[in-house]
């Protein structure tokens, strides 16, 4: 029985580290993939997303944790994704 449980718990670990493995992969495509399409707005000089004007004046306001929800609202970010969208601003 103890052995059986082992084995279960093994696999699963196992799984575990698959599933790391392949989701720190796909965040570096990901991060990739952002980088290539900023630089082809860069190069065709694409308008930015109006809501940036909104989350400047939030963050200059002191406002960055408005800022921040108003981003994850607006563009469908999680909170992380939000907090780096808006400290990008700041930069």
């Amino acid at each position: 029985m103890e052995t059986m449980l082992l084995s279960i718990l093994a696999i699963l670990v196992f799984m575990v580290f698959i599933l790391m493995s392949k989701i720190d992969r796909l965040e570096g495509r990901m991060k990739n993939t952002q980088q290539i399409l900023e630089q082809i707005a860069a190069q065709y000089d694409m308008p930015e997303n109006p809501i940036n004007d909104e989350l400047r004046h939030l963050i200059n306001d002191g406002k960055e944790i408005q800022a921040v929800k108003r981003a994850r609202e607006a563009l469908g970010l999680s909170l992380v994704e939000g907090k780096q969208y808006v400290d990008k601003l700041k930069r």
